[in-house]
């Protein structure tokens, strides 16, 4: 079917269809059951002393912030997990995080955890917080300023926040100004290897990376007594990176060289979304839109050359992307009884990428050619339509199901270097189990058919001239598939804290992974794999243990992933998988004072990155470390002290080679283990 006729026929479908609106009262408590729930107040925040809402809702007992921008396809599979005023920010990378962030602590109510069938969202299940606001006109703001000094790289002393926020009648804004930089060190020796294990050559490397962020963002919502609420979310940003290695070579019985390597990217990108929710018959509608683009220009150097004048080597790859954005959804809500509701959505999206590419090169000091590199200059379009039927239903007290089911049409294209052109019929849905099992426990369970969000990047080849490798673009590459069945478990300790542990088994088709491509590599799709996780968000409040004021909040997850190996056969984990990660903290509010102490831990680790003939892998080893000193009340401020990299982490990496491919023999390998030394950052904060 067309794109064109199957997007009119949603749209047909969602103005005839009758279903149940989200939140009535937008205002108010999202709840329309007897559910349970638990609501938190400003004063069971109070000790942290918050600034904003985000610094609030990241205390809230076992729970974690999900992004809105996870890399889900558009806005119909739920994304995030915050609510503002019982509604989701219509926004991606200026999401529920950053809008929390925007709005003072002094004008949140209260704060609800509900289970996301309970919100008549679709697709939205599991842990869901709700951020209650008073709506009042008082102008405020807050302000935050930041130093922070390391090793062997300019200090950055440019970075700051400040958000304005204001209310007139039935309108209410916000704004938000920032600057973040960004600073990464390393240095220490690369050893190089033959295929037998002996070292062929030595490299003394120093590298630093600098980037500076400039970002404006902003809301509006106009909640007039007619029951309309319309909402506008806004956010530019300038972003400059530059990038720098220089080595010394040693090799084994030959002269001493130099390698050298720039890299650097000028950036801005925009995006801007809105919604608008009325009553229409017996339901409300929802319209929902989003716009968002990006400009990168990329310049990356590589020169090598032996202090002797031999063996001279130059390359030069340029590259201008940009990418957009382009949405349009509707809902449409209808309440047919008590704890029973109907939603039909239809959505169209429009996302593209087009890349110029020039690759230079140099040999022996000759002039610089250019080098012909296949897909390199392309453009990647899709056009893509769903329609989805959503019924949530109370059960009984304790019970509530919500079950989704709809189809997704896609039309994917390419032009320039390859010229193609697909179209895809796919089925989504969902279904979601909650139960109440007593007052202190709730089940979740949910199945899923999910279509996984493409990045097109995959269709353009690249080249990695630090790393002497790239790969190539794949202009028959198609979005994954799964089946995902979660198991969640919320479990409230009361006085001892909350805890949350989600089960999660996926069945992939499609999956996207390093394929041999011509004489190299690049994304392509293997035909099925599997994944095992298990996450937590679990916080546990010390002061029954006789340490007043403290607790102890843990988040991560560990993951199990297979694939069949395309170039062995071999069974292998999917390429860069996450294996594990972690983040646990350790805070005291010493009672009767200003002041707080912490501990804060995080690891990471990841599967290798597989290439036709090589494997790879990345890593920081042991995990990151930093303790943090708080005071609460420096004339009406918060200050902190925090020095990082306690365990002195390293950054590491490995590399094998092999010929032909993985299945002969190893011919080169090489490592390192880089220190970059303590993080010192102070910061200050506060109210006007």
């Amino acid at each position: 079917m067309p794109l064109q006729r199957f997007l009119m026929s949603g749209v047909a479908a969602l103005l005839l269809s009758g279903q149940i609106t989200a939140f009535a009262e937008t205002t108010d408590a999202p709840i329309q059951s007897d559910t349970d729930r638990t609501v938190f107040v400003p004063g069971d925040f109070a000790q942290f002393a918050p600034q904003t809402a985000l610094d609030m809702v990241r205390r809230v007992p076992g729970f974690a912030i999900q992004s809105d921008d996870n890399g889900n396809r558009g806005f119909g599979q739920a994304r995030g997990n915050v609510l503002i005023d019982g509604q989701r920010v219509s926004a991606k990378s200026n999401g529920a995080a950053a809008a929390l962030g925007r709005i003072g602590a002094s004008r949140v109510v209260r704060i609800e955890v509900l289970d996301g069938n309970q919100t008549d969202i679709s697709g939205l299940s599991g842990k869901v917080v709700n951020v209650v606001t008073d709506g009042k006109g008082a102008l405020d703001g807050t302000w935050r300023y930041q130093v922070k000094l390391r090793e062997n790289l300019p200090p950055a002393f440019d970075e700051f926040n400040v958000t304005l926020s204001g209310a007139e009648g039935d309108l209410s804004w916000t704004l938000e100004a920032g600057s973040e930089p960004e600073r990464g060190a390393n240095a220490g020796w690369r050893d190089i290897f033959n295929g037998a294990g002996a070292v062929i050559e030595r490299r003394d490397e120093d590298f630093t990376f600098v980037a500076d962020n400039i970002t404006a963002s902003g809301s509006a919502a106009w909640k007039p007594a007619s029951g309309i609420v319309a909402n506008l979310n806004a956010k530019a940003q300038v972003a400059q990176a530059d990038q720098k290695q220089v080595s010394k070579t040693f090799p084994v019985g030959g002269p001493e060289g130099r390698r050298f390597f720039t890299g650097s990217e000028d950036e801005w990108n925009a995006e801007v979304g809105g919604d608008l929710e009325f009553g229409l018959g017996a339901g409300r509608l929802k319209l929902i839109s989003l716009a968002r683009l990006e400009h990168s220009p990329f310049v990356d150097r590589f020169e090598l050359g032996n202090l002797n004048g031999t063996n001279l080597f130059d390359q030069r790859f340029l590259q201008t992307v940009d990418e957009g954005e382009y949405i349009l959804r509707s809902e449409y809500s209808l309440p047919t009884g008590e704890g029973t509701d109907w939603q039909i959505s239809a959505e169209g999206a429009f996302n593209f990428l087009e890349a110029e590419s020039q690759l230079f090169e140099s040999v022996g000091g000759a002039p610089l050619t250019e080098i012909s590199l296949d897909l390199s200059n392309s453009r990647v379009e899709e056009r893509r339509g769903e329609v989805i039927l959503t019924h949530g239903r109370q059960l009984s007290p304790k019970l509530s199901l919500q079950i989704s089911a709809g189809a997704e049409y896609s039309e994917l294209s390419q032009t320039g270097d390859a010229e193609n052109v697909r179209s895809f019929t796919r089925p989504k849905g969902t279904a979601s189990l909650s139960w109440q099992q007593s007052e202190s426990l709730k089940l979740v369970t949910k199945v899923e058919r999910r279509v996984g969000q493409l990045d097109f990047f995959d269709f353009i080849s690249s080249v990695n001239l630090e790393a002497e490798n790239g790969q190539g673009g794949n202009p028959e590459i198609v979005p994954n598939q799964s089946w995902r069945l979660n198991l969640e478990a919320q479990k409230d300790f009361k006085d001892w804290g909350a805890s949350t542990v989600r089960t999660i088994f996926v069945e992939l088709e499609d999956v996207i992974d390093q394929v041999p491509i011509g004489t190299g590599s690049g994304p392509g799709n293997l035909e099925s794999g599997k994944l095992f996780a298990i996450e937590t968000e679990t916080t546990l409040k010390l002061e029954k243990a006789g340490f007043k004021g403290a607790e102890l909040t843990l988040t991560g997850g560990y993951y199990d992933t297979e694939v069949d190996d395309p170039v062995t056969g071999e069974r292998r984990a999917i390429n860069g998988h996450p294996i594990y990660e972690y983040e646990v903290e350790l805070r005291q509010d010493v009672p009767n004072t200003d002041w707080a102490w912490g501990v804060v831990v995080e690891g990471f680790k990841q599967e290798p990155e597989y290439q036709i003939s090589q494997i790879a892998l990345g890593s920081n080893e042991p995990a990151f470390s930093l303790a943090y000193l708080e005071h609460k009340n420096i004339g009406g401020l918060t200050g902190t002290v925090a020095l990082g990299n306690l365990f002195n982490q390293r950054d590491k990496f490995w590399r094998e080679t092999y010929a032909p491919d993985r299945n002969g023999a190893l011919v080169r390998s090489e490592k390192y283990a880089r220190g970059f030394g303590p993080i010192l950052t102070v910061e200050l904060k506060g109210t006007f």
